[in-house]
């Protein structure tokens, strides 16, 4: 149907004579807050959920209580990968602030996706056993 070859579309693909012999095209580089291709942290998207799960897994030594239910959570936020808690004590006496604090910080830090892990210790509002969740309240017989 066509005589003419210039009503042809052009083939892009086709390599040129200038072609032969380069190094094939090289392929796109991940952009800094993209993972790196064959990484598998395109499949890790870290959840508030997540954080608040891993959370539960810290305990106050004393109490036996994780610190979620015993209300010392006070804020979760995550930022991109990093996530920052706001988090108080039973008493600004507390003998095992120190450990669980650094174990919320562990527990998070190991979560698959994560960034830096921010713990920051507040005193307002003060902690009462009010900020206890109910079924745990009930169960200490609070």
């Amino acid at each position: 149907m066509f005589s003419d070859d210039s009503t042809l579309p052009a083939d892009d693909t086709a390599p040129l004579a200038s072609d032969a012999g380069a190094a094939p095209p090289a392929p796109p580089s991940a952009a800094p807050d993209q993972p790196a291709p064959g990484s598998g942290d395109a499949f890790i998207d870290l959840t508030l959920e997540q954080v608040k799960l891993a959370l539960r897994k810290v305990k106050d030594p004393d109490l036996n209580l994780n610190i979620v239910d015993l209300g010392l959570v006070y804020d979760v936020r995550l930022i991109g990968k990093d996530v920052e808690v706001d988090m108080s004590l039973t008493s600004p006496g507390c003998p095992s602030g120190p450990e669980i604090m650094s174990d919320a910080e562990r527990t998070l830090q190991a979560l698959p996706g994560v960034g830096t892990v921010t713990i920051n210790l507040v005193w307002t509002p003060f902690w009462s056993p009010d900020r206890i969740e109910p079924r745990v309240r009930a169960y200490m017989g609070l």
